[in-house]
């Protein structure tokens, strides 16, 4: 129980936590500072390296989180555990959708110098990113005071 613990928030941190920088730190200055042609490429780079991370990361959520839930009785389940997943459940479909087909345009559109269609696809990318930082967040309260009120 200890190693899945261990292995979902390290594994909720490195995705959640990754958001927030690129949301938060990263986003805003390549906004002001870079060029459409300098920023796209940098984003479809940096997407490179992280979405293999968040792919690692949703699997030992998923696993370790299920892993738990059996754990504390399965159905039976506390009810901020049972939200969780409800809330993890959509940030992987979410998350899923931005690699296979927004992240992909905009893949084809640096590799196109199309810069109009990869702007498009960042700006969907950016809002499912917006949503899916915010579902983190609200995922880590809901547990945290979830677990305070039981």
């Amino acid at each position: 129980m200890t190693l899945s613990l261990f292995l979902h928030v390290l594994s909720v941190v490195v995705w959640v936590g990754g958001m927030f920088f690129a949301y938060m730190a990263l986003r805003p200055v390549a906004a002001s500072v870079l060029e459409p042609p300098q920023r796209l490429t940098l984003w479809a780079g940096v997407f490179g390296k992280f979405f293999p991370w968040v792919w690692a990361s949703v699997v030992l959520i998923l696993l370790t989180g299920l892993h738990m839930l059996v754990v504390f009785g399965g159905l039976a389940a506390p009810h901020y555990a049972m939200t969780m997943l409800v809330l993890g459940v959509v940030m992987m479909a979410i998350f899923a959708h931005v690699f296979f087909a927004p992240y992909g345009r905009l893949k084809r559109a640096v590799a196109s110098q199309d810069w109009k269609a990869g702007g498009a696809a960042l700006a969907q990318i950016r809002r499912l990113i917006g949503i899916n930082l915010s579902l983190g967040l609200l995922t880590i309260a809901v547990v945290f005071l979830g677990r305070a009120l039981v």
